[in-house]
């Protein structure tokens, strides 16, 4: 985008991200993806954000050698270190345009270097593996408190888990938990604070399946400019791991499928590929289902 275009009004894209497939309404988490968005400034950028309502991706020149794009994201309230479903958009719309086959490639992000591929029908991004951290037991009350659940339907202990940015880990009883849960929103952002969190990710197993399960789950994000996501890559990949950590999630190499954003009316399927147990210091992989969501009308700068 030239310095010239970035003075118009245009339509932008707006992709959807793990989509869950032929489910009805299409679901996933749309991003506004910028294409060769140098021209905008930082304050340009936040004001597109903000105007869509959604996490917005601008794709930039890389500053070194290393990297085939920068990208920068944005929700309305402020700029992120990192976005995977936004991320995942960028990638779709640049290989749908044909300026990028799909192959390995370097994205230099403010939370370091990501890797995107093309792998079958999916883009990938890899995550690095998680650090996790134990939540001292004194949090969970104020943890139900804010999801508005009864203590004794948290299961074991909340974990802090990040490969981007840290994510607390609720295991609740049953589907019917996380769906039913009553957020006391106005709480959300302090609580974070308190236990060193971006956004409080409850979970449940939703299906046994052959060799493992799959999950449900909810992100309440600290502070976004809105309450919940419909889904959110970045704490897939820590759930992924934090089922490792807990015992749920075997150490064989296997893709761990979460659903999430069906108490929004917007249903989503991540899917996460964890590396063999074995494997120490290999990234996990997160993908999906990806669809053209249609323009969003960007304000005259």
């Amino acid at each position: 985008m030239s310095e010239k275009t970035t003075q118009s009004s245009l339509d932008v894209p707006v992709v959807r991200v793990f989509t869950a497939g032929n489910a009805a309404p299409i679901g996933g988490n749309p991003a506004p993806v910028w294409l060769d968005a140098d021209g905008l400034t930082t304050q340009q950028m936040q004001a597109l954000a903000r105007a869509s309502g959604h996490e917005a991706v601008f794709v930039c020149r890389p500053a070194d050698d290393m990297h085939r794009w920068r990208m920068r994201y944005f929700v309305p309230a402020h700029e992120m270190e990192m976005c995977g479903h936004a991320t995942i958009a960028a990638l779709w719309m640049l290989h749908a345009q044909g300026r990028w086959d799909g192959s390995a490639v370097a994205i230099d992000t403010l939370g370091g270097t990501v890797t995107g591929r093309k792998a079958g029908d999916w883009i990938q991004i890899s995550q690095p593996p998680a650090s996790i951290e134990v939540l001292d037991a004194r949090h969970t009350d104020a943890i139900a408190g804010c999801l508005g659940i009864a203590r004794e339907r948290i299961i074991g202990p909340c974990l802090n888990a990040s490969t981007s940015r840290p994510k607390t880990l609720i295991r609740l009883r049953s589907p019917e938990d996380v769906q039913t849960l009553d957020i006391q929103a106005d709480q959300v952002e302090a609580l974070c604070e308190q236990i060193g969190s971006t956004g409080l990710y409850p979970y449940a197993v939703a299906t046994e399946q052959g060799g493992g399960a799959e999950y449900t789950a909810r992100q309440f994000p600290k502070r976004s400019g809105y309450v919940e996501d419909p889904a959110t890559g970045i704490a897939a990949t820590a759930l992924a791991w934090g089922l490792r950590h807990l015992g749920l999630v075997d150490g064989q190499a296997r893709p761990v499928t979460i659903r999430q954003g069906e108490a929004m009316g917007s249903p989503s399927r991540i899917v996460v590929s964890l590396p063999a147990a074995g494997e120490s210091g290999q990234p996990c992989w997160v993908g999906g289902d990806v669809a053209l969501d249609g323009v969003v009308r960007a304000a005259q700068h």
